[in-house]
């Protein structure tokens, strides 16, 4: 039975602050699993992309891995297949024991899972720019990076918003999924006030209503973002 407002307002206030560090870490944990996301998919499409056969194969193999297993899996081999290998080589070594964070773990292991969605964003927004931008770029003797950064980057950007965005809405509900290796973030404080105060259900429907309002000021700035690049080459074109 859900409790009334007045009953529950007066609850909340004493777990305000877990809630505020929950959607803090929330937020710090999205971002930087987005940084270290894209990250591996430019380099997952450069490799997809290579005329080396052994990269290609490699691009392959880490795309259909993760998108073959579900994301919880993976989230827990990652964290314990990681940790216990890592335990065995610092005793191997005589090293002083070496424990993964959980934060760091949902970084790596989230920014390791979207690398692969990012891969494929960034394969096909590479193939929709015309190959003439390449050869014009090393025409003004630019370098293959300033080639990349100063022309061909801000073009794929354009082809790429919609699928990055997209990736970034799926990201950011995946969150929750590290509050089952033990990070307080905002699912995890949710549960925990819930539990503490017997109000579970109306503090799991305020996480709910708080994912949907990160999810709603996402998909704004997402929709500025696609415009103001449109413009942009709009007006370059002219």
């Amino acid at each position: 039975m859900l409790p009334t407002f007045t009953q529950f307002a007066s609850t909340l206030g004493g777990f305000a602050p877990l809630l505020l560090s929950g959607i803090w870490v929330t937020l710090q944990l999205a971002l930087l699993s987005l940084l270290l996301g894209l990250i591996f998919g430019l380099l997952g499409a450069g490799a997809k992309l290579s005329k080396v056969r052994g990269w290609r194969l490699c691009a392959q193999l880490y795309t259909t891995l993760i998108r073959g297993v579900p994301d919880l899996l993976l989230m827990l081999l990652i964290f314990y297949g990681v940790q216990t290998g890592l335990s065995r080589l610092t005793h191997e070594l005589g090293w002083a024991y070496i424990e993964i964070d959980p934060f760091t773990a949902g970084v790596l292991t989230l920014g390791f899972i979207y690398g692969a969605y990012f891969t494929e964003t960034f394969r096909g927004a590479l193939l929709a720019v015309p190959r003439g931008q390449f050869q014009a770029a090393k025409a003004l003797g630019m370098s293959f990076s300033q080639g990349f950064v100063h022309v061909i980057f801000p073009q794929m950007m354009r082809f790429a918003l919609p699928g990055l965005g997209n990736n970034w809405m799926v990201l950011l509900k995946a969150t929750a999924l590290v509050s089952i290796i033990g990070l307080a973030d905002l699912v995890k404080v949710a549960q925990v006030a819930g539990k503490s105060s017997q109000q579970l259900l109306a503090f799991l429907l305020l996480a709910a209503l708080i994912y949907l309002l990160l999810s709603s000021a996402s998909n704004a700035a997402l929709g500025w973002l696609t415009r103001r690049y449109g413009a942009s080459q709009q007006e370059s074109s002219r």
